[in-house]
Protein backbone atom coordinates (compact mmCIF):
# COMPACT_ATOMS: atom_id res chain seq x y z
CA UNK A 1 0.00 0.00 0.00
CA UNK A 2 1.37 3.39 -0.95
CA UNK A 3 2.09 5.85 1.82
CA UNK A 4 -0.61 8.52 2.32
CA UNK A 5 2.15 11.03 3.08
CA UNK A 6 4.55 12.68 0.59
CA UNK A 7 8.13 11.43 0.94
CA UNK A 8 9.45 14.80 2.08
CA UNK A 9 6.97 14.83 4.97
CA UNK A 10 8.03 11.35 6.03
CA UNK A 11 11.70 12.33 5.85
CA UNK A 12 11.01 15.44 7.90
CA UNK A 13 9.09 13.37 10.43
CA UNK A 14 11.94 10.85 10.78
CA UNK A 15 14.48 13.63 11.12
CA UNK A 16 12.36 15.25 13.81
CA UNK A 17 12.24 12.00 15.76
CA UNK A 18 16.02 11.63 15.61
CA UNK A 19 16.57 15.27 16.56
CA UNK A 20 14.12 15.11 19.45
CA UNK A 21 15.11 11.71 20.80
CA UNK A 22 16.86 13.10 23.86
CA UNK A 23 13.78 15.07 24.88
CA UNK A 24 11.10 12.42 24.41
CA UNK A 25 10.08 10.39 27.43
CA UNK A 26 10.88 6.74 26.74
CA UNK A 27 9.22 4.22 29.00
CA UNK A 28 11.83 1.48 29.15
CA UNK A 29 13.05 -0.43 32.17
CA UNK A 30 10.65 -0.18 35.07
CA UNK A 31 7.42 0.42 33.15
CA UNK A 32 5.21 -1.80 31.06
CA UNK A 33 1.58 -2.08 30.05
CA UNK A 34 -0.95 -4.92 30.22
CA UNK A 35 -2.60 -5.48 26.84
CA UNK A 36 -5.86 -7.28 27.61
CA UNK A 37 -8.25 -8.22 24.82
CA UNK A 38 -11.54 -9.17 26.45
CA UNK A 39 -13.49 -6.83 24.20
CA UNK A 40 -15.18 -6.76 20.81
CA UNK A 41 -14.24 -3.22 19.79
CA UNK A 42 -10.46 -3.01 20.09
CA UNK A 43 -8.20 -1.65 17.34
CA UNK A 44 -6.21 -4.11 15.28
CA UNK A 45 -2.87 -5.24 16.74
CA UNK A 46 -1.04 -3.43 13.92
CA UNK A 47 -2.63 -0.15 15.01
CA UNK A 48 -1.83 -0.94 18.63
CA UNK A 49 1.79 -1.47 17.64
CA UNK A 50 1.82 2.01 16.11
CA UNK A 51 0.16 3.50 19.17
CA UNK A 52 2.67 1.99 21.58
CA UNK A 53 5.52 3.01 19.33
CA UNK A 54 4.34 6.61 19.41
CA UNK A 55 4.14 6.47 23.20
CA UNK A 56 7.64 4.95 23.48
CA UNK A 57 6.27 2.04 25.49
CA UNK A 58 8.61 -0.89 25.03
CA UNK A 59 7.29 -3.55 27.42
CA UNK A 60 3.95 -5.33 27.03
CA UNK A 61 2.30 -8.14 28.95
CA UNK A 62 -0.21 -10.40 27.22
CA UNK A 63 -2.57 -12.90 28.82
CA UNK A 64 -2.00 -15.41 26.03
CA UNK A 65 0.36 -15.91 23.12
CA UNK A 66 -1.82 -14.36 20.42
CA UNK A 67 -0.02 -15.00 17.10
CA UNK A 68 -1.66 -11.98 15.45
CA UNK A 69 -0.27 -9.69 18.14
CA UNK A 70 3.18 -11.25 18.11
CA UNK A 71 3.29 -10.96 14.32
CA UNK A 72 2.11 -7.33 14.37
CA UNK A 73 4.97 -6.38 16.70
CA UNK A 74 7.67 -8.10 14.63
CA UNK A 75 10.85 -6.03 14.28
CA UNK A 76 9.64 -3.55 16.86
CA UNK A 77 11.40 -2.54 20.05
CA UNK A 78 8.66 -4.04 22.21
CA UNK A 79 9.46 -6.80 24.68
CA UNK A 80 6.68 -9.25 25.57
CA UNK A 81 5.63 -11.30 28.52
CA UNK A 82 3.29 -13.92 27.08
CA UNK A 83 0.73 -15.87 29.07
CA UNK A 84 -0.01 -19.54 29.41
CA UNK A 85 -3.48 -19.70 30.98
CA UNK A 86 -4.55 -21.68 34.02
CA UNK A 87 -6.49 -24.05 31.78
CA UNK A 88 -3.18 -25.33 30.35
CA UNK A 89 -1.42 -26.09 33.62
CA UNK A 90 -2.28 -29.77 33.90
CA UNK A 91 -1.18 -30.41 30.33
CA UNK A 92 2.03 -28.41 30.83
CA UNK A 93 3.24 -30.91 33.44
CA UNK A 94 4.10 -33.13 30.46
CA UNK A 95 7.45 -32.29 28.88
CA UNK A 96 6.40 -33.24 25.32
CA UNK A 97 3.29 -31.04 25.68
CA UNK A 98 5.28 -28.10 27.07
CA UNK A 99 7.90 -28.43 24.36
CA UNK A 100 5.22 -28.60 21.68
CA UNK A 101 3.55 -25.46 23.06
CA UNK A 102 6.81 -23.52 22.92
CA UNK A 103 7.53 -24.77 19.41
CA UNK A 104 4.11 -23.50 18.31
CA UNK A 105 3.80 -20.28 20.32
CA UNK A 106 7.35 -19.04 20.92
CA UNK A 107 9.84 -20.35 18.38
CA UNK A 108 8.03 -19.08 15.25
CA UNK A 109 8.07 -15.49 16.56
CA UNK A 110 11.08 -15.04 18.82
CA UNK A 111 13.42 -14.35 15.91
CA UNK A 112 11.57 -11.11 15.10
CA UNK A 113 9.47 -10.38 18.19
CA UNK A 114 11.13 -10.03 21.56
CA UNK A 115 9.67 -12.50 24.07
CA UNK A 116 11.29 -12.18 27.48
CA UNK A 117 9.06 -14.28 29.73
CA UNK A 118 6.34 -16.90 29.85
CA UNK A 119 3.77 -16.34 32.57
CA UNK A 120 2.66 -19.83 33.57
CA UNK A 121 -0.76 -19.39 35.16
CA UNK A 122 -2.24 -16.29 36.78
CA UNK A 123 -3.34 -15.90 40.42
CA UNK A 124 -3.52 -19.68 40.85
CA UNK A 125 -3.40 -19.38 44.65
CA UNK A 126 -6.21 -16.81 44.62
CA UNK A 127 -8.93 -19.45 44.39
CA UNK A 128 -9.81 -22.64 46.22
CA UNK A 129 -8.80 -25.05 43.47
CA UNK A 130 -6.17 -27.09 45.30
CA UNK A 131 -5.76 -29.40 42.32
CA UNK A 132 -4.76 -26.45 40.15
CA UNK A 133 -2.34 -25.35 42.86
CA UNK A 134 -0.60 -28.71 42.73
CA UNK A 135 -0.08 -28.32 38.97
CA UNK A 136 1.51 -24.87 39.10
CA UNK A 137 5.10 -25.59 40.11
CA UNK A 138 5.43 -28.79 38.04
CA UNK A 139 4.11 -26.88 35.03
CA UNK A 140 6.62 -24.07 35.56
CA UNK A 141 9.46 -26.55 35.98
CA UNK A 142 8.45 -28.45 32.86
CA UNK A 143 8.14 -25.31 30.74
CA UNK A 144 11.58 -24.29 31.94
CA UNK A 145 13.02 -27.69 31.02
CA UNK A 146 11.42 -27.42 27.59
CA UNK A 147 13.11 -24.03 27.11
CA UNK A 148 16.42 -25.58 28.14
CA UNK A 149 15.96 -28.41 25.65
CA UNK A 150 15.19 -25.91 22.89
CA UNK A 151 18.09 -23.63 23.81
CA UNK A 152 15.82 -20.74 24.80
CA UNK A 153 16.29 -20.65 28.57
CA UNK A 154 18.79 -17.77 28.36
CA UNK A 155 16.33 -15.65 26.38
CA UNK A 156 13.01 -16.49 28.00
CA UNK A 157 12.27 -16.58 31.72
CA UNK A 158 9.56 -18.59 33.44
CA UNK A 159 7.40 -17.11 36.18
CA UNK A 160 3.80 -16.74 37.38
CA UNK A 161 1.73 -13.95 38.92
CA UNK A 162 0.00 -13.81 42.31
CA UNK A 163 -2.70 -11.71 43.87
CA UNK A 164 -1.96 -10.26 47.31
CA UNK A 165 -4.48 -12.65 48.85
CA UNK A 166 -1.49 -15.00 49.22
CA UNK A 167 -0.36 -12.85 52.17
CA UNK A 168 -1.48 -13.86 55.64
CA UNK A 169 -0.07 -10.66 57.09
CA UNK A 170 1.01 -7.45 55.39
CA UNK A 171 1.19 -4.90 58.20
CA UNK A 172 3.60 -3.62 59.13
CA UNK A 173 5.53 -4.41 55.95
CA UNK A 174 8.48 -5.98 57.77
CA UNK A 175 6.12 -8.56 59.30
CA UNK A 176 4.76 -9.69 55.94
CA UNK A 177 4.14 -13.42 55.68
CA UNK A 178 2.40 -15.85 53.37
CA UNK A 179 -0.77 -17.62 54.41
CA UNK A 180 -0.07 -20.77 56.34
CA UNK A 181 -2.37 -22.85 54.15
CA UNK A 182 -0.32 -21.82 51.10
CA UNK A 183 3.17 -22.08 52.58
CA UNK A 184 3.60 -25.66 51.37
CA UNK A 185 3.01 -24.53 47.79
CA UNK A 186 4.89 -21.23 47.92
CA UNK A 187 8.12 -22.41 49.61
CA UNK A 188 9.21 -24.70 46.74
CA UNK A 189 7.99 -22.09 44.26
CA UNK A 190 10.26 -19.44 45.81
CA UNK A 191 13.12 -21.96 45.80
CA UNK A 192 12.53 -22.47 42.07
CA UNK A 193 12.56 -18.72 41.38
CA UNK A 194 15.88 -18.43 43.21
CA UNK A 195 17.34 -21.36 41.29
CA UNK A 196 16.49 -20.05 37.80
CA UNK A 197 16.77 -16.33 38.62
CA UNK A 198 13.25 -15.30 37.68
CA UNK A 199 11.20 -12.66 39.54
CA UNK A 200 8.26 -13.19 41.88
CA UNK A 201 5.34 -11.34 40.29
CA UNK A 202 2.46 -9.74 42.16
CA UNK A 203 -0.79 -8.13 41.04
CA UNK A 204 -1.06 -5.26 43.52
CA UNK A 205 -4.09 -2.96 43.66
CA UNK A 206 -4.27 -0.42 46.48
CA UNK A 207 -7.69 0.43 44.98
CA UNK A 208 -9.07 -2.81 46.45
CA UNK A 209 -7.96 -1.81 49.94
CA UNK A 210 -9.55 1.60 49.61
CA UNK A 211 -12.76 0.22 48.11
CA UNK A 212 -13.02 -2.28 50.94
CA UNK A 213 -12.71 0.29 53.72
CA UNK A 214 -12.84 3.89 52.44
CA UNK A 215 -13.44 5.36 55.90
CA UNK A 216 -10.25 3.87 57.34
CA UNK A 217 -7.83 3.80 54.39
CA UNK A 218 -6.60 7.35 53.59
CA UNK A 219 -7.21 8.11 49.93
CA UNK A 220 -4.03 10.18 49.60
CA UNK A 221 -2.00 7.26 50.94
CA UNK A 222 -3.17 4.97 48.15
CA UNK A 223 -2.90 7.64 45.43
CA UNK A 224 0.74 8.66 46.10
CA UNK A 225 -0.50 12.09 47.20
CA UNK A 226 1.01 14.04 50.13
CA UNK A 227 0.02 12.38 53.41
CA UNK A 228 1.39 11.44 56.83
CA UNK A 229 1.99 7.85 55.76
CA UNK A 230 2.91 5.06 58.15
CA UNK A 231 6.06 4.10 60.03
CA UNK A 232 7.00 0.47 60.46
CA UNK A 233 7.58 0.13 64.21
CA UNK A 234 10.03 -2.75 63.72
CA UNK A 235 12.29 -1.09 61.15
CA UNK A 236 11.46 2.60 61.66
CA UNK A 237 11.04 2.85 57.88
CA UNK A 238 8.48 5.37 56.68
CA UNK A 239 6.01 4.65 53.88
CA UNK A 240 4.17 7.43 52.07
CA UNK A 241 2.10 5.09 49.88
CA UNK A 242 0.43 1.71 50.12
CA UNK A 243 1.98 0.14 47.01
CA UNK A 244 5.51 0.37 48.41
CA UNK A 245 4.31 -1.13 51.68
CA UNK A 246 2.70 -4.00 49.78
CA UNK A 247 5.89 -4.71 47.83
CA UNK A 248 8.01 -4.75 50.97
CA UNK A 249 5.48 -7.01 52.72
CA UNK A 250 6.01 -9.55 49.92
CA UNK A 251 9.79 -9.19 50.22
CA UNK A 252 9.47 -9.84 53.97
CA UNK A 253 7.33 -12.92 53.34
CA UNK A 254 9.91 -14.27 50.89
CA UNK A 255 12.69 -13.58 53.38
CA UNK A 256 10.80 -15.63 55.96
CA UNK A 257 11.15 -18.51 53.55
CA UNK A 258 14.91 -18.13 53.59
CA UNK A 259 15.44 -16.05 50.46
CA UNK A 260 16.84 -12.60 49.84
CA UNK A 261 17.81 -13.50 46.28
CA UNK A 262 14.40 -13.23 44.59
CA UNK A 263 13.23 -9.94 43.08
CA UNK A 264 9.62 -8.80 43.44
CA UNK A 265 8.02 -7.21 40.39
CA UNK A 266 4.52 -5.82 39.84
CA UNK A 267 2.78 -7.62 36.99
CA UNK A 268 -0.44 -5.64 37.40
CA UNK A 269 -1.44 -2.44 39.13
CA UNK A 270 -3.90 0.27 38.22
CA UNK A 271 -7.02 2.19 39.13
CA UNK A 272 -10.45 2.16 37.44
CA UNK A 273 -11.93 5.34 35.99
CA UNK A 274 -15.49 4.15 36.59
CA UNK A 275 -17.25 1.79 38.96
CA UNK A 276 -20.52 0.76 40.54
CA UNK A 277 -22.16 2.74 43.34
CA UNK A 278 -20.48 0.56 45.97
CA UNK A 279 -17.01 0.89 44.42
CA UNK A 280 -15.63 3.85 46.33
CA UNK A 281 -12.98 5.90 44.58
CA UNK A 282 -13.52 4.51 41.07
CA UNK A 283 -13.44 7.70 39.01
CA UNK A 284 -11.23 9.43 36.40
CA UNK A 285 -9.67 11.86 38.87
CA UNK A 286 -8.35 9.12 41.14
CA UNK A 287 -7.31 6.94 38.21
CA UNK A 288 -5.33 9.82 36.72
CA UNK A 289 -3.66 10.59 40.05
CA UNK A 290 -2.73 6.98 40.77
CA UNK A 291 -1.28 6.16 37.38
CA UNK A 292 0.44 9.49 36.67
CA UNK A 293 2.01 9.56 40.15
CA UNK A 294 3.15 5.96 39.74
CA UNK A 295 4.70 6.68 36.34
CA UNK A 296 6.53 9.70 37.74
CA UNK A 297 8.03 7.56 40.49
CA UNK A 298 9.08 4.91 37.99
CA UNK A 299 10.69 7.58 35.82
CA UNK A 300 12.56 8.81 38.90
CA UNK A 301 13.71 5.22 39.53
CA UNK A 302 12.35 5.28 43.04
CA UNK A 303 12.68 2.23 45.27
CA UNK A 304 10.79 1.02 48.30
CA UNK A 305 12.06 1.90 51.80
CA UNK A 306 12.90 -1.71 52.53
CA UNK A 307 14.79 -2.27 49.28
CA UNK A 308 16.37 1.09 48.43
CA UNK A 309 18.67 -0.34 45.75
CA UNK A 310 15.93 -2.00 43.69
CA UNK A 311 13.94 0.47 41.54
CA UNK A 312 10.24 -0.34 41.34
CA UNK A 313 9.15 -2.24 38.26
CA UNK A 314 5.49 -2.32 37.25
CA UNK A 315 3.13 -3.23 34.43
CA UNK A 316 0.14 -0.90 34.51
CA UNK A 317 -3.29 -2.38 33.99
CA UNK A 318 -4.42 -1.72 31.37
CA UNK A 319 -3.91 -0.35 27.87
CA UNK A 320 -7.61 -0.31 26.89
CA UNK A 321 -11.00 -0.46 28.54
CA UNK A 322 -12.35 -3.96 27.87
CA UNK A 323 -16.10 -3.99 27.38
CA UNK A 324 -16.63 -7.75 27.70
CA UNK A 325 -14.90 -8.37 31.02
CA UNK A 326 -17.25 -9.92 33.58
CA UNK A 327 -17.72 -8.60 37.10
CA UNK A 328 -18.37 -5.12 38.47
CA UNK A 329 -18.23 -2.01 36.29
CA UNK A 330 -14.68 -1.25 37.42
CA UNK A 331 -13.40 -4.37 35.66
CA UNK A 332 -14.29 -2.83 32.30
CA UNK A 333 -12.77 0.56 33.06
CA UNK A 334 -9.09 0.19 33.94
CA UNK A 335 -7.81 1.31 30.54
CA UNK A 336 -5.61 4.30 29.85
CA UNK A 337 -7.28 4.48 26.43
CA UNK A 338 -10.70 3.96 24.94
CA UNK A 339 -10.75 1.47 22.07
CA UNK A 340 -11.02 4.33 19.57
CA UNK A 341 -7.64 5.66 20.67
CA UNK A 342 -8.81 8.53 22.86
CA UNK A 343 -7.08 8.86 26.21
CA UNK A 344 -9.41 8.22 29.15
CA UNK A 345 -7.37 10.76 31.12
CA UNK A 346 -3.92 12.35 30.98
CA UNK A 347 -1.06 10.38 32.50
CA UNK A 348 1.76 12.73 31.59
CA UNK A 349 1.74 12.88 27.79
CA UNK A 350 0.10 16.26 27.47
CA UNK A 351 -1.40 17.68 24.33
CA UNK A 352 -4.18 16.89 21.90
CA UNK A 353 -6.27 13.79 22.34
CA UNK A 354 -6.09 11.46 19.33
CA UNK A 355 -8.32 12.71 16.52
CA UNK A 356 -9.94 10.34 14.02
CA UNK A 357 -9.84 11.68 10.46
CA UNK A 358 -11.35 9.84 7.50
CA UNK A 359 -9.40 10.14 4.25
CA UNK A 360 -9.35 7.94 1.15
CA UNK A 361 -10.80 4.98 3.06
CA UNK A 362 -8.05 5.22 5.65
CA UNK A 363 -8.38 6.10 9.29
CA UNK A 364 -5.62 8.48 10.28
CA UNK A 365 -4.81 9.11 13.89
CA UNK A 366 -2.92 12.29 14.68
CA UNK A 367 -1.28 12.65 18.04
CA UNK A 368 0.38 15.75 19.34
CA UNK A 369 2.31 15.19 22.51
CA UNK A 370 3.93 17.94 24.50
CA UNK A 371 6.76 16.34 26.40
CA UNK A 372 9.29 18.41 28.31
CA UNK A 373 8.37 21.45 26.26
CA UNK A 374 8.91 19.68 22.94
CA UNK A 375 6.08 19.17 20.46
CA UNK A 376 6.36 15.99 18.47
CA UNK A 377 3.86 15.27 15.69
CA UNK A 378 3.26 11.57 15.31
CA UNK A 379 1.12 10.42 12.42
CA UNK A 380 -0.22 6.88 12.56
CA UNK A 381 -2.25 5.19 9.88
CA UNK A 382 -4.29 2.02 9.75
CA UNK A 383 -2.69 -0.35 7.29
Amino acid sequence: MASPFPSYILNLYLALLVFSDSGVRTWGAGFGINYGQIANNLPSPSRVASLLGSLNISRVKLYDADPIVLTAFANSNVEFIIGLGNEYLENMTSLPAAQSWIQQHVQPYIGRTRISSILVGNEVFGNNDTQLMTYLLPAMQTVYMALVNLGLDKQVMVTTAHSLTILGNSYPPSMGSFRQDLAGYIQPLVNFHAMIGSPFLINAYPFFAYKGDPTQVPLNYVLFQPNDGITDAYTNLHYDNMLYAQIDAVYAAIKRMGHTDVLVRISETGWPSKGDADEAGANPTNAQLYNSNLLQRIEQRQATPGNPNVPIDAYVFALFNENMKPGPTSERNYGLFYPDGRAVYNVGLQGYLPELISAAERTVLRYTFVVVGLVVLCALHDL
